[in-house]
């Protein structure tokens, strides 16, 4: 019994020794596995310690084929010139790293089909956890050399939109060879890193920007739109846009820092001046956002001070006529008079003669509406805002005249004929400026 254990040792160590000489044969760019060699690993699993040293020797001589295929692929290109070499892109970000994880990609799947077919006759369970460690050490060496270019690209600063668009890519092949690659392994942790790292250099490059427009801060041009500077910042926003993946943090509030630039911008306009752009910059923003579906929340946000800055402009507007016709003061008076004061009638501006004027000046603007539209409602950019405006200040010019009839008309407030003074009934004003 000794002396056959004994011979059985001697025939596990020389299927050890020679399983070990085929596996550092395995270096080539491609493998052919010898039905001989999955016998030999069938065989040695009886052997868990000669299996992992025959495992390990198979991992040292695929990790160095890999390493040399993938610089050779970074610098040589293919045997026959074709695919060119990965370096030539390297002044394109995009194609270059993309080039490079696409080649990773394919060599992971690659040596898991191999390790696969060298252990074909090992039963799945005892294959699970080794291959695992073995795929791992493989792809190890080929981290440093790829970490250090894609460091190279990053560290360039290629602008935000490379930046999002790189920290996408790399997010996307992080899970794509982590569908292959199972556990802890370095590529994973590598490619992971490289995408961490992108997404804060892209977070840092938007702070600059947005810090930059902060610090010097245009003033609105004549025709009250948009600055360069905001138009510039929505069309990189746009491209941000176009290229968003929720792998990577959304755009966590960049539009409150436009929104504050704006307000900054045109703190040292009037009330109509400072509504009239604010809406167009708003508007810009609403019509960029509106082109992509996932900014729903952030529109319903830009539309509520879209409307808030319609508001102001629809008071100004309303004011401005009531002013120029000479409503605005009689109006004031009518709300802050108290019956226990007396009549109307005898309150200086709100006798007989002084609504009969303001009503021959309320007849022409009736007659010409457009004459006594504000400058600054003629600067909107969209003609639908512009026809909220008119809308809008057109039902509080209604209001306003209706409350005036009704004071006037009123008895307690004895004027004469009262209709003979505004002789047009509300509804007909409301016909009139429909």
């Amino acid at each position: 019994m000794e002396s056959m254990a004994l011979h059985l040792e001697t025939a596990y160590e020389r299927l050890y020794r020679w399983t070990q000489a085929e596996c550092r044969l395995l270096t080539g760019d491609s493998l052919e596995v010898s039905p001989l060699l999955c016998q030999a690993m069938s065989a040695l699993q009886d052997r868990p310690v000669l299996f992992r040293y025959s495992l390990d020797e198979y991992g040292t001589a695929r990790r160095t084929a890999v390493v040399r295929g993938f610089i050779d692929a970074l610098t040589r290109g293919g045997a026959s010139g074709t695919p060119r070499p990965i370096e030539m892109h390297s002044h394109d970000p995009l194609r270059y790293v993309g080039d490079m994880l696409a080649w990773l990609h394919q060599a992971t799947a690659s040596e898991k089909e191999y390790l696969q077919a060298v252990l074909k006759m090992v039963p799945d369970d005892c294959v699970e956890e080794p291959m695992t460690e073995v795929l791992g050490h493989i792809t190890e060496g080929v981290c440093r050399p790829f970490k250090v270019r894609v460091e190279h690209v990053l560290v360039a600063e290629p602008g935000p939109v490379i930046l999002y668009k790189l920290a996408n890519l790399l997010n996307f092949y992080h899970h794509t060879i982590g569908s292959i690659l199972q556990g802890s392994a370095s590529l994973l942790a590598t490619t992971e890193d490289m995408h961490q790292l992108s997404k804060k250099l892209f977070m840092n490059s938007l702070n600059c920007h947005s810090s930059k427009l902060m610090e010097k801060v245009e003033l609105p041009p004549a025709d009250l739109g948009p600055t360069a500077a905001l138009t510039q910042t929505m069309a990189l926003l746009r491209e941000i846009l176009s290229s968003y993946d929720s792998s990577v943090v959304p755009l966590d509030a960049r539009r409150t820092d436009f929104t504050e630039m704006c307000a900054m911008s045109a703190s040292q306009l009037n009330p109509a001046d400072m509504a009239t752009y604010m809406v167009n910059c708003l508007y810009m923003m609403k019509t960029t956002l509106s082109l992509f579906e996932f900014t729903d929340q952030r529109l319903e946000m830009v539309s509520a001070q879209v409307d808030a800055h319609l508001d102001t402009l629809v008071n100004e507007q309303a004011s401005f006529t009531l002013s120029h016709v000479g409503l605005a003061h009689m109006y004031s008076v009518v709300q802050q008079h108290q019956p226990r004061e007396g009549p109307l009638s005898a309150v200086h501006g709100l006798d007989r003669n002084s609504i009969k004027t303001a009503m021959k000046h309320f007849d022409a603007f009736l007659a010409s509406p457009d004459d006594l539209v504000l400058p600054q409602c003629k600067f909107l950019l969209s003609a639908t805002l512009r026809d909220v405006v008119d809308k809008r200040s057109m039902d509080v010019i209604r209001q306003v005249y209706g409350q005036l009839y009704n004071a006037v008309t009123d008895s307690a407030n004895k004027y004469e004929d009262p209709k003979e003074i505004m002789q047009r009934t509300p509804q007909q004003i409301r016909q009139l400026l429909s």
